[in-house]
């Protein structure tokens, strides 16, 4: 054989077996990742046990039966209302006056009827100002009542929805998914033999919805909110191979396809452009890829998210009982590492699903709203629910899907700078409980709820927590410190001495959504200098100052605010050593309320730990000991919040004994987190809690597994984010740490943390890496 003959067999063989050592990899690295699969051996007709897929902006969830699918679609600025610059009662400082009065007087019933009547705005009836379903999709199929091999599954490591079943020997497969690079969502039906594919398709929404049909598309187009809310543009455009597609009776009706392939977009007025120009030019787009093009770019897209971060506490690969047993169990006693590691890794799903650059932030239900009337009206509740959405974000390796809340959080200011003004005659900005896609700040409802201007500020929290772990000068100069610096200029102006204790205090102030009994056995809600207040103005005054100190700016202002600080009433301590919820030792009404707002100095802050402040510490025991015994943690949001405190308390039992009742009682079959009813925040809590359970950073100090309970004998948790600019790694055996890796992304210092000792300061460079063995 000549020569070149026999190289050209050799190359040709060479590259044959690397193709297959290629593709073996692949398939090796696939079967490692079935592990993380949330399925079912039936259908539902519930809408929350569907399973939902998004990219931010366009989500879905996917139910129904195989006669009759239902696919909730969703597009996040399908909102009711409008931007509101009246809702602010012109009460003014005379009114404030008459109010911090009454309450100085320790009037605090009369303060309340007063500031009811003269202060707060009344309550918008729900469905008001809400956000809405884009649509009910339905796919119908005839004779498919009685089906085999039934199963559904969400796989988190594709972000793909697949459902399978068999009908007289014909296997049938449905796959979703929603892809936030091509803006779209994309649904793919085919069999395992041609010609198969038989279904009738078509949406409902309301009477006004106009609906334009064609043999390949489905128009839809609204002004919704009786004219006053958005208007969108939605098409849903089916393209059928080997088949045929027709309208009949208001439905798409497609026969004898081998495949049928859907692809969904939609937009809104909301951001100031036409929504029909949008969504032709983007479904224009899509029909110039195929789906399989579509699909690779979705998957390298959020792959380069959810990869970041592994986590194994099982060995388990999952597939030897469905997700809903495996609960079931649970909720019966027993321990389930498997589901602990699945639950953990959805949240960081459902934040990349409901959280990307350019969207608006994640609500009370991420991006998933069923019907027009959603509970709370699906908004941005940010007296902890918005907050909680995000503790996750930084340390798991989701900077980006951070930055909507981000943005938000700045763009409070032009009507928060009304409400200051007009509410209260301060400079600066505000916000209340409660806000929506319009940026309401507006105190509004009743005084246990809406009489609580201090949103804006537990919101500043997340501005200098992204700072600390990016160190980002200019993102500091120019957002997180001006809205920061804001912020506190309302307080410094708000702020007003007690003239009983000297101290300066807010007022009126609560302790959100809880009461107390006076000592005239009188039910208030309102009085002044709350824990809360003075745990979260302490803290958003020490981070503009530091804020202002790493810029060289603004050193008047920062003088400002260190004497404030001196004049606020350190936290108290009552005589049954329990952190005081108010100013005063008041008796709660409610001992097991679900808020549990005075130990924000623990979680979210760090104001409290066992090193600085070890008496605050034990108190703060004893508070979280006496809410859960008297009936606390009933939330799904609430149980996920005694996580992360039980984490900083540095208590990994009773941290793993919460993640147990979290799961027993506030988890849907579709492992979302339930209130009742369902409500995101409590997925995101979970995460957050599970995470500081493995690493705690603040103060310079990485802490490694400072709660890691007995239950998690083996694990590893590889790609954490630590403040300052680190990424993790970590290995533990017999309970124990073995290595840790920890990457510099940028030049910094830490001192570690491992098992109580402390070392000496680390300095690494960007690209270095310090190794711990045990």
């Amino acid at each position: 054989m000549p020569i070149y003959k026999t190289l050209l067999a050799v190359f040709t063989m060479i590259f044959f077996v690397s193709c297959l050592n290629s593709e073996q990899k692949k398939q090796d690295q696939e079967r490692k990742e079935q592990a993380l699969k949330i399925w079912f051996e039936q259908p539902t007709q519930k809408w929350n046990e569907g399973l939902p897929i998004g990219n931010g902006s366009l989500g879905a969830m996917l139910y129904g039966t195989p006669s009759k699918e239902i696919i909730c679609l969703n597009e996040e600025t399908i909102w009711t209302g409008e931007k509101l610059y009246n809702r602010d009662k012109k009460a003014g400082p005379e009114v404030l006056k008459k109010i911090q009065q009454l309450i100085f007087d320790r009037k605090f019933v009369e303060a309340e009827t007063y500031l009811t009547e003269n202060l707060l705005t009344e309550r918008f009836p729900t469905g008001t100002m809400t956000n809405q379903m884009l649509a009910n999709f339905f796919v119908e199929r005839t004779g498919f009542d009685s089906i085999t091999n039934f199963r559904r599954e969400l796989d988190l490591n594709k972000a793909l929805q697949t459902t399978y079943f068999e009908k007289d020997g014909i296997t049938f497969k449905r796959e979703s998914f929603s892809s936030y690079p091509d803006k779209a969502m994309l649904i793919k039906y085919s069999a395992d033999q041609n010609k198969s594919i038989n279904l009738s398709a078509y949406i409902k929404r309301t009477d006004n919805t106009q609906i334009q049909l064609s043999k390949n598309s489905i128009h839809f187009s609204e002004h919704v909110g009786d004219g006053l809310g958005v208007k969108f543009q939605s098409t849903i455009h089916f393209e059928v191979k080997g088949g045929v597609s027709e309208v009949k009776d208001g439905k798409i009706v497609i026969s004898d396809a081998d495949e049928l392939i859907v692809r969904i977009v939609a937009a809104s007025d909301y951001h100031g452009k036409d929504p029909k120009q949008l969504t032709e030019a983007n479904l224009e787009k899509l029909l110039n890829k195929d789906y399989e093009n579509l699909y690779q770019t979705h998957i390298h897209d959020y792959r380069s998210l959810f990869k970041r971060l592994d986590f194994k506490i099982s060995e388990e690969d999952g597939e030897d009982l469905p997700t809903d047993k495996r609960l079931q169990q649970v909720k019966q006693g027993s321990v389930d590492n498997y589901l602990t590691q699945l639950h953990y890794q959805y949240g960081r799903y459902l934040l990349i699903s409901s959280s990307r650059p350019g969207t608006m932030p994640a609500n009370l239900q991420g991006i998933w709203v069923n019907g027009f009337k959603p509970p709370w009206n699906a908004d941005y509740h940010i007296n902890i629910n918005i907050q909680m959405n995000y503790w996750m974000a930084e340390m798991t390796n989701l900077a980006e899907c951070h930055e909507p809340f981000l943005e938000f959080i700045g763009k409070l200011r032009e009507m928060g700078r009304i409400t200051a003004r007009e509410t209260y005659g301060s400079r600066g900005f505000v916000a209340h409980h409660t806000s929506d896609a319009w940026y309401m700040t507006a105190a509004f409802g009743r005084a246990r709820y809406g009489m609580w201007p201090m949103g804006a500020a537990w919101s500043c929290q997340h501005l200098f927590t992204h700072y600390e772990y990016t160190k980002d000068k200019k993102y500091l100069a120019e957002h997180a410190y001006p809205i920061m610096k804001e912020a506190a200029e309302f307080f410094v102006d708000f702020m007003i001495t007690d003239p009983k204790t000297g101290y300066l205090v807010t007022s009126p102030s609560v302790s959100p959504e809880n009461d107390f009994i006076t000592n005239d056995g009188e039910v208030a809600t309102v009085s002044m200098g709350s824990t809360m207040d003075r745990s979260i103005i302490l803290e958003l005054y020490r981070n503009c100052i530091k804020s202002a100190e790493i810029l060289g700016v603004d050193e008047t202002f920062r003088e400002i605010l260190k004497s404030q600080i001196t004049q606020i009433q350190p936290l108290q301590i009552g005589s049954d050593g329990r952190l005081m919820e108010w100013m005063e030792e008041f008796e709660e009404r409610d001992p097991g309320h679900r808020h549990i707002s005075h130990l924000y100095a623990l979680h979210p802050s760090n104001q409290i730990s066992k090193e600085n402040t070890p008496e605050l510490f034990e108190a703060a025991k004893k508070t979280i000991e006496h809410r859960l015994a008297n009936g606390g943690g009933h939330t799904g949001w609430s149980r996920a919040w005694i996580i992360n405190f039980w984490a900083r308390l540095l208590k990994p039992e009773k941290a793993h004994e919460n993640i147990i009742a979290l799961q027993q009682k506030s988890t849907l079959p579709n492992l979302l987190d339930v209130h009742p009813p369902f409500q995101i925040d409590g997925n995101f809590g979970l995460v957050s809690g599970i995470t500081e359970m493995l690493m705690q950073s603040h103060d310079g100090k990485i802490n490694l597994l400072p709660a890691l309970p007995a239950a998690w004998p083996k694990g590893s948790i590889t790609g954490l984010r630590s403040r300052g600019g680190f990424e993790l790694d970590l290995y533990w055996d017999k309970g124990s740490l073995t290595t840790a890796v920890i990457k510099a992304t940028m030049d910094g210092s830490f001192r570690l943390q491992v098992n109580g000792k402390l070392s000496q300061e680390i300095t690494l460079k960007a690209g270095e890496t310090y190794n711990w063995k045990d």
